[in-house]
């Protein structure tokens, strides 16, 4: 029974992600870019539902930028989750811009790209971001810079923080975590990390039940004199407290 529920839900997905790419064709193009943010929220949250996760939002979602939105990092359903509860444009790796369907999706939201190895390539991306911010923009990105089992937070990484010290804007923390509907405790079903792969993450999370993605917005924050490391440091304290 549940092999069958999470083939029919890996269904929905697969349909809920042609549809999407059609959208993208055939009616973004048409659209301006609220609609667009606004059809985005919509359909993370309909891809929520496909898998059967629950959102649940806390706090106050930002209602314009320019803001950058600094959450902590468990799962490639991150994105979605955020997407979900405010449409953002994120930071990724440039790989992604490579991947098949997954790099139309991205582009359509608005992604930025950075080349992690490279130091240049980071300081081009700081400077777009700054730019981006100082038009209104509101931005995502996870400071730890790769996914952690969601029990606890691996050290944040500071150098995107330097665009909004640069834009003079603030930072949202915002805490994301992965729980049992009935018991509170963490749900590791949707985690990617370690020896995981996205085909075992997606069918783990696929045959779990009863699971809420819990999105806890913290208040905005400006630099106040820190450099970036000292507010990535300050950052990862409250998001640690957001999520007790």
């Amino acid at each position: 029974m549940m092999r069958l529920r999470a083939c029919w839900r890996l269904l929905r997905v697969v349909w809920h992600i042609l549809v999407g790419l059609g959208t993208i064709v055939l009616v973004f193009p048409r659209l301006s870019p609220d609609k667009r943010h606004a059809r985005i929220q919509a359909w993370a949250l309909e891809m929520l539902a496909c898998i059967a996760i629950t959102l649940v939002v806390k706090g106050s979602p930002p209602a314009i930028g320019p803001m950058l939105l600094a959450a902590n990092h468990i799962s490639w359903l991150d994105i979605v989750v955020v997407h979900a509860a405010r449409h953002c444009r994120f930071v990724s790796k440039d790989e992604v811009g490579r991947w098949p369907l997954v790099a139309t999706l991205a582009n359509a939201a608005g992604t930025l790209y950075i080349t992690r190895e490279s130091r240049r390539d980071a300081m081009r991306l700081v400077h777009q971001m700054a730019h981006c911010l100082r038009d209104g923009d509101v931005l995502g990105i996870f400071p730890e810079g790769t996914t952690g089992d969601g029990s606890t937070l691996l050290p944040f990484h500071g150098n995107l923080l330097q665009a909004a010290i640069l834009a003079d804007a603030p930072v949202q923390p915002v805490a994301l975590q992965f729980v049992d509907g009935s018991s509170g405790a963490i749900s590791f079903a949707p985690c990617y990390v370690g020896d995981d792969t996205l085909l075992q993450s997606l069918w783990r999370t696929l045959c779990a039940d009863n699971v809420q993605a819990v999105v806890q917005f913290g208040t905005p924050e400006l630099a106040q004199g820190r450099d970036r490391r000292a507010w990535a440091s300050d950052l990862r304290t409250t998001i640690t407290n957001l999520r007790s």
